[in-house]
């Protein structure tokens, strides 16, 4: 499998070498000389997505002889221009400004640094073989000392900027010996690692920025000497076995950013898992791995380049240990026993009074995460995110079930799990009779928390009142002017008045026939409240007398049964209920390229939907 994968990514990279060469300016007069354009914008970009990208590609192509790029005179032309490209769009401060927004970004400065660098170390390390290639290594390593003002003075804005710019400051300490490049590493590093014990990262980011974590987190433990950094990315490893689709999708039902509800593979953990596999000798990392490098469909955006990697670290084209099969059939719990309101309890101590700049505080890190799999079935129960739960089942995608409401208004959160104890025996029962004694497989627990049960309480209490009068003593001098500003007023001091709850209740139980969701709310008063099945695009609807279509493309379920249908995949729903007819409600938007299956509560409901699927 190494020497396919290896295989498969040379004859990418060369692949992609060839298109970077055909994007790359080469007008002299053009302020965009030696980049790379970028086809979403037609512009040449120096940060890690753009031209150092490429000429990552193309310093992998130029020193390995399995390319047909191998010592291409034009190729190491096309790499010096990239690199004077670079030089020029550095700013006096060594910073570089990327294309979405941050000028003179620090953390996109060291996402670049930890990839250049790397591009250094390679061809400075072929310049025996390849004299040629100096004089492009030389332009990379100035473009990179002049980076260090930056990367020794410059913040951050998330939390996984703190990690990537730990690594470029360890890339630079190897580099250049220069101490106070370890002392600022420390100094971010102080701040603590935030990753649960079960292996969450604070932006619970699948997709992407877990990917990024780990494997910064590697080249820092490595260049400074901190091996215990390696920890949490065993720990993110472990977790991302359970948050696998069948198809090799993960889940990002629940990030915290960007990558929420689209589709990603595991090929951004490639490198990560097989460094740890190859050090540890894990058989479940070199699984994941094995994993995904067949997904791998690009070399990989910077630091993250899986032929660089490969080519840097050539015992990785070697299998560390035989790898053992990945976790198929399982009920899990992630996060399970993470403290986590003990830490939010601590949060108004932390003196920012909820208030962080050009980032967020991601108060959703370590919610509880539930994860079954059973066959062609993967289910997702989730905490404090938009929606609360997500099935898939062979080629049907129930994407999102979202519960809303006018109280707040706008989704609500479900903020608290709790594992049924009485679901498990039943449960268990019915697997029996519904699989005729098939047996299950077992799970490999790796430090998460195994659930023999297959019911889940979700729960969110939502508090709305009014805000009384700012008493006399606390009034600003300009509330007894001419003109009183709204905004000079200290809002924080007004008492609350007539303070209103909302408390919703969901359980989510695993069936003999798919899975049953009960939704409760005792308020008396009326409340507007909307509960959607968002479905895959792909999927057909049957049952269409049971609903009424929508202007705006949604579907009410009125009554009965309505079956969503992809080949021969199916969920079946029963239960629908139309109780009101608004069409929707304030800060809930149905997303393109989805079906909408909306019911319509009205407060007080308790209604039970069951969902069938398809043998």
């Amino acid at each position: 499998m190494e020497q396919e994968i290896y295989d498969k990514l040379v004859a990418m990279n060369d692949e992609f070498a060839q298109a970077a060469m055909e994007l790359q300016v080469l007008d002299p007069e053009n302020r965009f000389y030696g980049g790379v354009i970028d086809p979403a914008n037609g512009i040449a970009w120096p940060s890690h997505g753009g031209t150092p990208k490429d000429m990552a590609i193309w310093a992998c192509a130029l020193v390995n002889e399995d390319s047909r790029f191998y010592h291409s005179e034009t190729l190491l032309k096309r790499l010096e221009l990239a690199a004077q490209f670079m030089l020029r769009s550095q700013h006096a401060d060594g910073s570089i400004t990327p294309p979405w927004t941050n000028l003179h970004s620090p953390p996109d400065t060291a996402f670049v640094v930890s990839g250049l660098a790397q591009v250094y170390e390679l061809l400075d390390a072929h310049t025996v073989e390849y004299a040629p290639v100096r004089e492009a290594a030389d332009k990379i390593r100035l473009f990179l000392e002049r980076t260090l003002p930056v990367l020794l003075t410059g913040g951050c804005h998330t939390p996984n900027h703190r990690w990537v710019l730990c690594s470029a400051l360890g890339f630079m300490y190897k580099l250049t010996g220069r101490p106070e490049l370890k002392e600022r590493a420390e100094a971010w590093l102080a701040e603590g690692i935030d990753c649960t014990e079960d292996g969450e990262w604070t932006e619970r980011s699948n997709g992407i920025y877990n990917a990024v974590s780990d494997i910064v987190m590697i080249f820092a433990a490595e260049h400074l000497g901190l091996p215990a950094l390696l920890e949490p990315v065993r720990r993110n490893l472990r977790m991302m076995a359970y948050l696998i689709h069948p198809n090799g999708e993960v889940v990002t039902d629940y990030s915290g950013r960007q990558d929420y509800g689209y589709p990603f593979d595991m090929s951004g953990y490639f490198l990560a898992a097989k460094w740890l596999a190859n050090r540890d000798k894990d058989p479940l990392f070199e699984a994941i791995a094995e994993l995904a490098g067949r997904s791998l469909r690009h070399p990989g955006g910077l630091p993250n380049h899986a032929l660089l990697g490969l080519l840097r670290y050539p015992e990785l084209r070697q299998p560390a240990i035989p790898p053992i099969p990945l976790p198929e059939d399982y009920r899990v719990v992630l996060n399970g026993s993470f403290p986590r309101e003990r830490y939010l309890s601590g949060m108004e101590a932390a003196g920012h009074h909820g208030r962080i700049y050009h980032s967020k505080l991601h108060p959703d890190f370590g919610a509880p995460i539930a994860r079954h799999r059973h066959g062609k079935t993967s289910a997702t129960v989730m905490t404090e995110a938009n929606s609360f739960f997500a099935l898939r089942h062979g080629s049907v995608r129930l994407l999102a079930v979202q519960l809303a409401s006018a109280f707040a208004p706008g989704y609500v959160k479900l903020e608290r799990m709790e594992v049924l104890e009485h679901a498990a025996e039943e449960a268990q029962a019915q697997r029996e009779v519904h699989d005729q004694g098939e047996k299950q497989g077992k799970v490999q627990e790796r430090g998460l928390r195994r659930s023999s049960k297959s019911g889940y309480r979700l729960s969110a209490t939502e508090r709305k009142g009014y805000y009384a009068p700012v008493v006399k003593e606390l009034l600003p001098e300009t509330a007894s002017g001419p003109v009183s500003p709204w905004y000079l007023l200290p809002h924080h001091q007004r008492a609350v008045t007539h303070e209103q709850q909302h408390r919703v209740e969901v359980e989510v139980l695993e069936t003999a026939e798919g899975w049953r969701l009960r939704v409760q709310c005792a308020r008396e008063e009326p409340i507007l409240t909307q509960l959607t099945f968002l479905f895959g695009q792909e999927s057909e609807m049957s049952g269409e007398e049971m609903v009424e279509q929508a202007e705006n493309g949604m579907w009410f379920w009125k009554q009965g049964k309505v079956r969503f249908s992809s080949g021969e995949d199916w969920i079946e729903l029963h239960g629908g209920v139309m109780e009101h007819q608004a069409a929707g409600l304030n800060n809930t938007a149905i997303p393109v390229n989805c079906r909408a299956l909306v019911v319509n509560l009205l407060t007080p409901y308790d209604r039970t939907f069951e969902l069938k699927l398809s043998p």
